[in-house]
């Protein structure tokens, strides 16, 4: 039987992980990556939302404001009307001082007109932004970039997820606001019909309040959107900050250090601890023990210390190691169960004693004063 030809391929089963190295992002932003993406100028924020406030800003005021910005609109109607009778009575005719003079007068106008709007939008703009992502400025966006002006790039931005759905929501919006002006203006019908029999300045009253009104309604839908567009940036933010567990894992090593160094670090301080420690204990005057679990060696020099000090302790092995060493340099070896426990939880090496353990250490001190005399 003819066998038939078998080949195999070799693959990196990494390639089939999602977004590349490390597998899925499934883990939350880390603070370090959040600040990383803050400095950079990545954030989540909302420009409806900006453009919703500043609508609503504007309209407000022109409902407050209309009857003095139509008053004055009108002046300034009457006044640059009379401009040609001032320029023909002048004498000489057109000269520089009546040219600075209706400038002076056109742009005085246009200021106290403006002002207000200018002021307040420029504050209710900078609040929206700070409360959306704090006060912290950054140059790093402005930094020119090659991806920035790369074609392919730019293709890959307009043809991207993101894109189509910011095109879609263009037109989700230009509906439905052509819906909401269409029907404001159609409830106002019946008033446009009059512009003709009324004086001039209540039809700039007349027409001013049906814009107002159609803005309103314009800014409270835009400011729907704006708030709902809010939180999905937050969310499609979030997303993309997720990390893969082999991220964080870097980031951690990177931050924090290699935890397999950190750990031969603290091994080795510890030796070195326990080194100094049982070099010190030959001066130890007795060792307290439990008897095998815990030891603690305590030395008393009342010209040095006004209390017995702890110069070495250790648990299981590390308490054989000090008993070992107490026997090879006659230490006497007490077994006080209680106490040794006590000591051991409660006092580090180099510490004076507590004052409610004084009567049980004396005691035993005193045990072991009494036996060297005897000898």
């Amino acid at each position: 039987m003819k066998k038939e030809p078998c080949f195999l391929l070799e693959y990196e089963l990494q390639w089939f992980a999602k977004d590349g190295d490390g597998g899925e992002k499934t883990e939350p932003a880390t603070s370090k990556k959040l600040n990383d993406a803050r400095n950079n100028g990545q954030v989540a924020k909302s420009q409806e939302l900006n453009h919703a406030v500043g609508l609503i800003a504007l309209f407000v005021m022109l409902k407050v404001f209309i009857s003095s910005v139509g008053e004055r609109l009108l002046n300034g109607f009457l006044l640059y009307n009379k401009i040609p009778d001032v320029i023909n009575e002048s004498i000489g005719g057109l000269s520089v001082i009546t040219i600075h003079t209706i400038i002076k007068n056109v742009m005085g106008t246009i200021l106290l007109i403006l002002a207000p709007f200018f002021i307040i939008g420029f504050s209710l703009s900078v609040a929206i932004n700070v409360w959306q992502v704090k006060w912290k400025i950054t140059t790093k966006p402005m930094m020119p970039k090659f991806s920035k002006i790369s074609p392919l790039s730019g293709f890959k931005r307009i043809f991207s997820k993101d894109s189509l759905f910011e095109l879609l929501k263009s037109i989700v919006k230009i509906i439905l606001i052509i819906y909401v002006a269409y029907s404001s203006v159609k409830d106002h019908q019946n008033e446009l019909l009059l512009l003709y029999d009324i004086p001039l300045f209540q039809v700039i009253l007349l027409v001013g309040s049906i814009v107002i009104d159609t803005g309103l309604k314009i800014a409270l839908l835009y400011l729907v959107i704006g708030i709902a567009d809010y939180f999905y940036q937050k969310h499609k933010f979030n997303e993309d900050m997720k990390m893969t567990k082999q991220e964080v894992k870097d980031e951690f090593k990177n931050t924090e250090g290699n935890p397999e160094i950190k750990g031969r670090q603290r091994s080795r301080m510890r030796e070195a601890s326990q080194r100094r420690m049982m070099q010190s204990l030959p001066s130890a005057d007795v060792v307290i023990t439990n008897p095998t679990h815990y030891a603690v060696a305590i030395k008393y020099d009342a010209n040095q210390n006004a209390a017995p000090v702890v110069v070495a302790k250790g648990e299981d092995f590390l308490a054989h190691k000090i008993r070992e060493a107490a026997k090879e340099h006659h230490i006497e070896i007490v077994e006080n169960k209680p106490l040794a426990r006590m000591l051991y939880a409660n006092v580090d090496v180099g510490q004076e004693v507590p004052p409610e353990l004084y009567q049980a250490v004396a005691e035993v001190l005193a045990f072991v004063y009494s036996l060297r005399e005897n000898r």
